[in-house]
């Protein structure tokens, strides 16, 4: 039995393999899907059962895992954080390198219970990379858009160049057009990304562009995480800086995790804050009874759909205002 623990990093994976109970000497590879091709090559080259132990650390491991649950005799085990922080302590680690973590990871994989990866649907992977790619195109757009109203402003740029940054415009919306029509026709080919798409675009503020952005993110998420867990995913979480009797900061979201949940959240935020009756009061009860800005209440909004939205998808169950938050009942003396 090979026991393997990868330390990932944003850049570098650390590889321990553990042959037999001895660990060999720590591996560098980069995050990269050539990087990770390698050290599959390399464990392909060991002898007997093949068993793969890595951290979830926000966005950097989810590749790698799915690169390794594809090949052919390994199995992948993805652990909470916690977890493995924990299963340190128990070991008594009095110093803490990349390779001292993935050496223990390398043995909770040879002393727990393994429990493999469940690697999300081929439709909910493709998803999420389609709906980067609107993404990304999306903000280029944006860019250009803002670059043709400089060279308007100005009677001194050729006509030439205002026509071609229009063309680029229009070849940007029409790619995104394109790939927008392939994320649905992939929603439709996968019965339970077709059920999720159906009850959050219910949501008013969700509709077709942010429903494909929000599903492409949650929906390869592991099944066990709650909404607590996606909150913190998606940097949605409060930071507080607090340090002994004069430093005392407001809390502010964390922005430590997924920046395209927070991206797609954003406007149905703004839209269900001011059409949605119970989001609006929700909106209006946090800036007028708890004194928060708006930039602050729509952000407390974005955390409370995406707790919504857990609840959806995990009851199959409607969007309920109501639940979202109760309206004052409105008394006549």
């Amino acid at each position: 039995m090979n026991t393997i623990g990868i330390d990932v990093g944003c850049k570098e994976l650390v590889v321990v393999i553990m042959v037999n109970g001895k660990a060999r000497k720590a591996k560098s590879f980069d995050n990269t899907p050539s990087g990770h091709q390698t050290i599959i090559q390399s464990f392909k080259k060991l002898k007997g059962e093949t068993r793969v132990c890595i951290e979830a650390t926000g966005v950097y491991h989810f590749d790698l895992a799915v690169a390794l649950s594809r090949a052919d005799g390994i199995e992948v085990m993805v652990i909470n954080p916690k977890a493995a922080h924990n299963f340190a302590k128990v070991l008594m680690r009095r110093s803490k390198t990349d390779a001292i973590d993935a050496e223990n990871l390398a043995i909770y994989a040879e002393m727990m219970p393994f429990e493999a990866w469940e690697r999300p649907a081929n439709e909910c992977i493709s998803l999420r990379a389609i709906a980067r790619r609107i993404a990304a195109l999306g903000k280029q757009k944006t860019q250009t858009k803002n670059q043709l109203h400089a060279l308007e402003s100005t009677l001194e740029t050729p006509k030439l160049v205002i026509e071609q940054t229009k063309d680029l415009i229009n070849i940007l919306e029409e790619h995104i057009k394109v790939l927008r029509d392939s994320a649905l026709v992939l929603i439709r080919q996968n019965e339970e990304l077709e059920q999720a798409y159906a009850l959050i675009t219910g949501i008013k503020g969700i509709a077709q562009a942010s429903a494909v952005q929000i599903l492409s993110e949650l929906m390869i998420l592991p099944k066990d995480m709650t909404a607590r867990q996606w909150v913190a995913h998606a940097g949605l979480d409060p930071r507080i800086f607090d340090s002994g009797s004069s430093v005392s900061k407001k809390p502010r979201i964390s922005k430590v995790g997924n920046k395209y949940i927070r991206q797609a959240l954003y406007m149905p935020a703004l839209v269900a804050s001011r059409f949605d009756p119970n989001i609006k009061g929700y909106y209006h009860h946090l800036i007028d009874d708890n004194g928060l800005k708006k930039v602050q209440a729509v952000c407390a909004v974005m955390r409370k759909l995406l707790h919504a939205i857990h609840g959806m998808l995990r009851t199959n169950k409607e969007f309920d205002g109501a639940r979202f938050y109760t309206l004052p009942v409105c008394t006549n003396s």
